[in-house]
């Protein structure tokens, strides 16, 4: 066990890892006009710069915090700043298309590896309730805030500088925190690979969560849901996932471990985070859309429009949420957190074409702060409730993998409903305006129907914390030696 200074020193090595991760996914976003015009991408092909990112890390995340529990989840920590640093290097020097969508897919990888094993370094340096839940909350606050600043950050590169120093900008802070890494964050033999060298198992599961999270990015968003290719892809990616969980639960040395699942309140915060990702991860998204194409922002402004968000957030989930969580119990507050959450997207769903910042964006971005600030911690304790060490990575993989995948499906669903609502509302005879933000209203409301859901399984699926005993946990197999 490391000293407490050191110990936090250490989680602050590690959330910078990981908000140099999260930064990643959205500051590209602002950038996108300015890669398309300086290397030549066509308007699907530019897609793949962000698709590339998404697969890679979606998929390989299970696996990550898997191999963090057999190899040692700082070497897992370590290898993945590495990967990731290195890509970055090739994504910003890149002069021609294809070799920035092949740097994005290997920063995907590296994003995977380093992100993955994060929440299993936690719990496992601070057991410590009060302690566990204060360190949980600055990496939920880091892990969910990053999306805004990413954002600003974008705006203010792409503005000011050039598009390539978006991806410039991770190496200086990637070698920072590699060095620090090194020296300050705790190193654990794992369990070692025969404890769970299910190379099958990882097979399956990295091909269907990548196969998954293509099928929703590509030939969905591309051909609509119904498509002959997205059914195809989606039920490929199925057969491969009920193949992952038939060898999990007949395999000696399995890759995930089918206990960890027993846990109600695990299993149920990982629903939680599925549903509400798909409807939290699209806000900034959707909200950028209608602030850029109806309000006119431009890229800086739209940072500084959701900067309440992360200054709220900021706040809660650093300064509070520890002791709310340790007063009233993790689900209560999670509660409390979704309903603010989709209080803010319905405001969000009633934003006017001639909106004013003050009286219709700021409420709905103090309530979106306020909530995320409050949600993203217990959910994190609660997700980690009563898992062993040696199944830590495993769970912080997991937990990371259902907020990505959870993401990635409702940003596809939202973005897919507001683009054709939109089509119908301007084939109808409106202006471009308001059919653009009739579709972005359509989408906001489909939102707070998958917070509403998200609500509804915390109050069934979850008890509160301090009337929920930690779940037994077997031993692996191999586990003693």
């Amino acid at each position: 066990m490391t000293e407490p200074r050191s110990r936090w020193l250490a989680l602050y090595v590690l959330c910078t890892g990981m908000l140099m991760i999260v930064l990643d996914v959205t500051i590209v976003n602002v950038a996108l006009p300015s890669i398309q015009t300086d290397l030549g991408f066509s308007a699907s092909g530019l897609a793949w710069v962000v698709n590339a990112y998404l697969i890679a890390f979606g998929g390989l995340l299970l696996l990550a915090g898997r191999l963090g529990d057999l190899l040692g989840q700082r070497r897992v920590f370590v290898a993945g700043l590495v990967v990731f640093t290195a890509a970055s290097v090739a994504c910003g020097a890149a002069g021609d298309s294809s070799v920035l969508v092949v740097a994005r897919f290997v920063q995907g990888a590296g994003g995977a590896l380093t992100s993955a094993v994060i929440l299993g370094l936690i719990v496992t340096m601070f057991p410590e309730p009060r302690e566990q839940a204060k360190a949980i909350g600055i990496y939920a606050f880091v892990a969910s805030a990053g999306g805004a600043v990413g954002l600003l950050a974008g705006g203010v590169l792409t503005q000011w500088v050039n598009w390539h120093w978006i991806f410039f900008v991770n190496v200086p802070i990637g070698a920072a925190t590699l060095v620090a890494a090194l020296r300050l964050v705790p190193s654990a033999a794992g369990a070692g690979v025969r404890a769970g060298a299910d190379v099958l198992g990882a097979m399956l599961i990295t091909a269907a969560l990548m196969l998954g999270v293509y099928t929703i990015v590509v030939p969905a968003a591309d051909d609509g849901w119904g498509a002959t290719r997205t059914l195809a892809c989606g039920a490929v990616a199925m057969v491969l996932l009920a193949g992952f969980v038939v060898r999990e639960a007949t395999a000696a040395l399995p890759l995930m471990p089918l206990r960890i699942l027993r846990s109600r309140t695990v299993a149920g915060a990982n629903v939680v985070q599925v549903i509400g990702a798909g409807g939290m991860f699209g806000s900034f998204f959707l909200g950028s859309l209608y602030l850029e194409h109806v309000q006119g922002y431009r890229p800086l402004e739209i940072g500084l429009a959701f900067l309440p968000v992360t200054l709220l957030m900021g706040t809660l989930s650093v300064r509070y949420s520890e002791q709310l969580v340790t007063r009233f119990g993790a689900q209560r507050v999670l509660v409390v957190g979704l309903v603010l959450i989709g209080a803010a997207l319905a405001g969000l769903a009633t934003a006017p074409v001639d909106a004013d910042y003050l009286r219709d964006i700021f409420p709905a971005a103090a309530l979106l702060g306020v909530g995320a600030g409050l949600c993203f911690p217990p959910m994190m304790t609660l997700a980690m409730t009563g898992v062993a060490p040696h199944d830590a990575g495993l769970a912080s993989g997991l937990v990371n993998t259902t907020a990505q995948v959870g993401g990635a499906i409702g940003l596809a669903v939202l973005s897919t409903v507001s683009t054709g609502r939109a089509a119908t509302l301007r084939a109808s005879g409106h202006d471009a305006a308001h059919a653009l933000t009739g579709g972005y209203h359509a989408a906001f409301w489909i939102a707070v129907a998958l917070i509403g859901a998200a609500l509804v399984t915390a109050l069934t699926a979850l008890r509160p914390a301090r009337e929920t005993a930690p779940a037994p946990v077997e031993e692996p197999v191999g586990a003693a030696a």
